[in-house]
């Protein structure tokens, strides 16, 4: 499940960037009339077609993992996780329903008809990952319902949404989407223009991916303050495995880097600002927070784990924020500084490291929650497939993502260079 979950996310942050990536040039397009306008909007369609055809795949994939690895877990909580899932289902079938109109529509339809059917399919896809995080926020702090028995009676049918998880965490991911989308496209350009290969094409296509890449990376910050405030309130044991905080204390500081000793208990080699974990998760400075030793030893969190991705996550998302604020720096009613060679290079190294910080962020969400699969009420040895023969599973599921993780680049280097190619001689898309 962890095998794929991680390829799955990348193929589902990239179904809900390269839409909204596609929306923007057509918009542009529409607007003034250029003709490197449509081939971008053109070819980000053709991506946007194939990606949903293998998050189609992938999520397939994930339901029959569900069923198949996590009966216990399905039983107890399928009842009230399942409005999520069919209103995610909702939003991906009108997606797809508006992918068939747009990818057809361009000689059928008037220019603004057209765009509005393209904010469309990136509105349906923004949707789909909001809903289905509704899920994961209703396992991270449960609600809606009654006990009895070991069962969950008395089900409020939209409780996945009526938790104080469900916003922080869906503004977070969409965040990190929308960051790590741009910020990869915008280094395919950046790329081509470093070896001198760019044109009006290229550099309209690097302003657009970085304009949504680094708006994203800047708010992402603000998101996160406010999941540091959730945490501090439902989930204290996650926020001390983060922070590797392993006694409670007033005043508790705020660790950059730094390797957890579990022996020790202590962080060796980071930098620590006193006071400011307890006023980023209170506001208050001088506020006591709850350390990993007041919780039972079976119900802690990895320090190791949750604070190295943590750090990770972290300094990749401040590393994309600076790299965006020097792009702006520089640009700003300077469009020529968009070839400066070291900004260039700055955007292709930065390039992978929002899809880096979506996969450490995922892995704080998960491995921070254990030893529960729904916090405070089931226990994931509770929950998973009694099964130990799962090896075979592993492999067929392994090298399905393999396959279609291949077959997704190579499509997607051949629609890349079909409109290099028709960007250069002038014709078609």
């Amino acid at each position: 499940m962890e095998l794929s979950l991680a390829f799955h996310m990348i193929f589902a942050a990239l179904g809900i960037g390269m839409p909204l990536l596609m929306m923007i040039a057509e918009g542009l397009y529409v607007r003034r009339g250029h003709p490197h306008h449509l081939i971008l909007a053109k070819k980000w369609a053709k991506a946007t077609s194939v990606l949903f055809v293998v998050g189609a795949v992938s999520g397939t994939a994930l339901s029959f993992e569900l069923g198949l690895l996590w009966p216990g877990f399905v039983a107890f909580a399928g009842p009230i996780v399942g409005p999520a899932f069919m209103l995610e289902g909702y939003a991906f079938l009108t997606e797809a329903i508006f992918i068939g109109i747009y990818l057809y529509g361009w000689d059928r339809l008037t220019k603004v008809q057209h765009w509005w059917t393209g904010v469309a399919v990136a509105a349906s896809a923004c949707a789909s990952g909001v809903l289905v995080v509704g899920a994961n926020a209703w396992m991270q702090s449960p609600r809606g319902y009654s006990m009895v028995e070991g069962r969950l009676v008395d089900l409020d049918p939209l409780a996945v949404f009526a938790n104080p998880s469900w916003v922080p965490l869906a503004l977070h991911s969409t965040l990190a989407c929308y960051a790590s989308v741009g910020f990869a496209v915008a280094g395919v350009y950046a790329y081509a223009l470093y070896r001198g290969r760019g044109g009006d094409y290229e550099r309209s296509a690097l302003r657009i991916a970085m304009s949504v890449g680094v708006l994203a990376a800047l708010l992402q910050p603000v998101s996160g303050d406010l999941l540091a405030k959730l945490l501090h309130r439902t989930q204290p044991a996650k926020l001390a495995a983060m922070e590797a905080h392993f006694e409670t204390s007033r005043a508790a500081p705020l660790l950059i880097g730094g390797i957890p000793d579990l022996e020790t208990r202590t962080v060796r080699y980071g930098i620590a600002i006193p006071g400011m974990l307890s006023f980023l998760a209170t506001g208050d400075s001088h506020a006591t927070i709850v350390g990993l030793d007041e919780f039972p030893a079976d119900e802690r969190p990895n320090p190791m784990v949750c604070h190295v991705a943590f750090q990770i996550m972290v300094m990749s998302g401040f590393a994309m924020a600076a790299v965006g604020a020097a792009y702006g720096w520089l640009t700003r009613g300077h469009r020529k500084h968009i070839e400066t060679r070291w900004l260039l290079l700055a955007i292709v190294l930065a390039a992978p490291l929002g899809f880096l910080a979506l996969e450490a962020g995922w892995v704080v969400t998960e491995a921070g929650r254990q030893p529960w699969i729904v916090y405070g009420v089931m226990r994931t040895a509770e929950a998973v497939t009694p099964r130990k023969d799962v090896f075979a599973s592993l492999v067929a599921f392994g090298s399905l993502y393999v396959m279609l993780g291949t077959a997704l680049v190579l499509v997607l280097r051949r629609i890349e260079s079909m409109s290099v190619e028709t960007h250069a001689t002038g014709g078609p898309s």
